[in-house]
């Protein structure tokens, strides 16, 4: 045993995954955890659907004795809370040496291959998330679905979408140990009386729980929302045909003039994404306080305060600390810029009236169209004074969509506020949309931002038109010469800031 060397690659080589536009013809296999398990993703014809079959190490009845031995005793020795504190290296060197000792002490007799495999399942069970840590490990999973006992976790793919997997738990006791570990792991409670779950893991992926069949009737349930640590920059979403570089360039004069944007859509359209993608467009030097639920946002840049809320301990609302608190808080903080992960309640009221005294706002909202939008800010729980809604520059639409039978995610449109009529309606024009007809963008010219603009600072409309062209124009050529690091794409941005002249130069762009 003392030259069995153990090791796990935790992050291996994110593959190029092919296109299919027929599903029935897909058949891919890629490594999620190195050297030891792998997906399968495949047609099948018996149940008519896509598979997501995990393909983990397969133990033979000795081997899961031995397991069941260790992870008793282990259970008993270590405390996994701090465990998951240490970095990735130091947990399998823990889990190791621990290992080992116990074998030892216990005379367990274990070949070397034997050792390995079961060693992947101590790591599997301890540190990471037991059957679908694999899952979890998947850089082109967006979520992961469990609906309850004997019945399939689904997973949403980022190529290839909605999949049911070969993962399923059996029994109401597998399933509430779980939740709860998942309630632990985002520093939350879940019981048979507080039995919903709202939460982050450590990695900023977001939970969402269900403990009791009085709650849902085939048992406990969780949906993760993953975390992606590096962000979608702009390029990737102009890449992705999300967005076209004139809504890009339209975002990026309208934060640097400190406007008010709010972005709409159903739930997973990509709001989140879209915000984070035009906060890169943020001036360098701008102060950006941030306020979430839950944790989602992931700014590039270091001036950046974010604040989450946090829920109450037990009764009465004890050290609760909501958005609007930490909304109203904000203000005192010398905000440039306030960004609200998602505005549903009370503290919309308080977001607008920090528009109108000046601190330049994003957020996102629940709503699929401007009309929604407006009849949920006016109503309760939000009940907003409608002349309030003028301060807000515009409404970004995102929406689900299929195209060349692939399912995406497109920027629907982009609607400016000119006004709110006697009767309370929105008067408003829309300078870009997306036509689902020929999959194409357009954009007119009469944008009424820039004439706000241009009366806030005595800068020539011809000048932010020519602007929105220029960078519009430098975002294309980024995207045709492949620039999608995070970073990069960042330092170029900011360096425009500083000098538009060298930058447009750099790319062969006359300004």
């Amino acid at each position: 045993m003392e030259d069995v060397k153990i090791e796990i690659n935790l992050n291996p080589t994110i593959p190029a995954l092919p296109k299919f536009d027929d599903r029935t013809k897909i058949n891919v296999r890629y490594t999620l955890i190195s050297p030891y398990v792998s997906v399968h993703i495949y047609w099948d014809k018996n149940e008519g659907e896509l598979i997501y079959n995990i393909e983990e190490p397969v133990l033979n009845n000795n081997e899961e004795e031995i397991l069941d031995t260790l992870e008793t005793s282990l259970g008993e020795m270590i405390n996994v809370n701090i465990l998951i504190q240490k970095t990735g290296e130091a947990m399998i060197e823990y889990i190791d040496k621990t290992s080992r000792m116990l074998i030892e002490e216990l005379g367990i007799k274990v070949d070397k291959e034997s050792y390995k495999k079961i060693f992947y399942y101590l790591y599997r069970d301890f540190v990471g998330l037991n059957k679908i840590e694999p899952i979890m490990k998947d850089y082109f999973i967006e979520d992961i679905e469990c609906n309850g006992i004997d019945t399939p976790v689904y997973v949403v793919h980022r190529i290839y979408r909605n999949m049911k997997t070969n993962v399923l738990y059996n029994s109401i006791d597998q399933i509430s140990g779980f939740v709860e570990k998942l309630a632990q792991r985002g520093g939350k409670y879940i019981s048979y009386a507080n039995p919903l779950l709202d939460s982050s893991l450590p990695d900023g992926s977001r939970v969402n729980a269900t403990y009791t069949q009085d709650i849902t009737s085939k048992g406990p349930t969780f949906t993760i929302r993953k975390f992606t640590k590096i962000p979608w920059n702009p390029i990737q979403l102009l890449s992705k045909g999300t967005v076209c570089p004139e809504m890009l360039a339209y975002f990026w004069i309208l934060l640097e003039y400190k406007s008010n944007v709010l972005i709409a859509g159903g739930t997973a359209s990509g709001k989140t994404t879209l915000l984070n993608a035009i906060a890169f467009f943020i001036p360098p030097e701008s102060r950006v306080v941030s306020i979430e639920d839950t944790r989602e946002l992931n700014l590039p840049r270091e001036n950046w305060l974010p604040s989450v809320a946090r829920v109450s301990f037990g009764e009465g609302k004890v050290g609760e600390v909501d958005l609007f608190s930490l909304l109203k808080n904000s203000f005192r903080q010398n905000p440039d810029y306030v960004i609200v992960g998602e505005v549903r309640g009370k503290e919309a009221f308080v977001l607008f009236q920090g528009m109108a005294s000046g601190h330049s706002s994003i957020s996102t909202m629940h709503a699929d169209s401007v009309d929604t939008l407006i009849k949920r800010l006016e109503t309760p729980p939000i009940e907003l004074s409608p002349s309030l809604l003028n301060i807000l520059d515009c409404v970004a639409t995102m929406t689900h969509a299929v195209v060349n039978k692939q399912e995406t995610r497109k920027l629907r449109e982009i609607e400016e506020i000119v006004n709110i009529d006697n009767n309370n309606n929105a008067i408003t024009t829309i300078p870009f949309m997306w036509n689902p007809k020929d999959n194409l963008f357009y954009f007119k010219k009469n944008i009424n931002a820039f004439e706000k603009i241009s009366r806030k600072y005595g800068m020539s409309v011809e000048e932010l038109y020519k602007q929105l062209n220029l960078r519009a124009k430098l975002l294309y050529e980024m995207q045709k010469r492949g620039i999608f690091d995070f970073n990069q794409v960042q330092k170029i941005i900011n360096e425009y800031h500083k000098d538009s002249s060298a930058v447009l130069k750099a790319f062969g762009i006359k300004s």
